[in-house]
């Protein structure tokens, strides 16, 4: 598949099949994410897998889905919950902590398992005392984003925007429609 068809496929899943992921895929994508680019490679970026069912199953109520949707059509349903979480993590003891170095991280994290067909959904609305109580994270080491993973049960598509709107909807089989601007309206000028 060439790079630009790669990465229009790459969607946000939210509703998964339930079986694991298996340990090997989720350690992989996480040293995708160890080796993306970084500012001054200061490398502060770090990372905790959930894959025990019984843990993943304390993070659920903890993260939420969907802001854009009815939490009924935006929240899997009782067998559709990832089946994986990977942590990411900023360790502030290190000096040159980057948003830019977290986003690039995640990119690569969840371009790799999507090279497995692992689906994945970056959250950030997540109750961060509960899970920094929950994962144990040690003074200075901060929670950024859970990331939920698993086998996708929907497909997501690119559709063009309507009427303005760059809201995500659900089309009659529960397939998540995601509009994007097209190149021209935000490509602004080339000099």
């Amino acid at each position: 598949m060439e790079m630009l068809e790669f990465l229009r496929t790459r969607r946000t899943i939210r509703r998964f099949e339930p079986r694991p992921v298996p340990a090997g895929l989720l350690a992989e994508a996480v040293d995708a994410a160890r080796v993306a680019s970084c500012g001054t490679n200061r490398q502060t970026v770090k990372y905790i897998i959930v894959q025990t069912p019984e843990t993943v199953a304390k993070i659920q109520p903890l993260v939420h889905w969907a802001a854009a949707l009815p939490p009924e059509q935006g929240r899997p349903r009782p067998g559709e919950e990832p089946t994986a979480f990977i942590a990411v993590l900023q360790d502030e003891r290190l000096p040159g902590c980057s948003d830019v170095d977290v986003g690039l991280a995640l990119g690569s994290l969840t371009a790799d398992a999507w090279s497995h067909g692992v689906g994945s959904c970056i959250m950030g609305s997540i109750d961060r005392p509960a899970l920094t109580q929950l994962l144990e994270l040690p003074q200075g080491v901060t929670l950024r984003y859970m990331v939920a993973l698993g086998y996708p049960a929907h497909k997501s598509h690119l559709v063009p925007v309507r009427d303005g709107s760059v809201n995500y909807y659900l089309d009659e089989n529960r397939d998540y429609c995601v509009p994007k601007r097209p190149l021209e309206e935000v490509l602004l000028k080339t000099l």
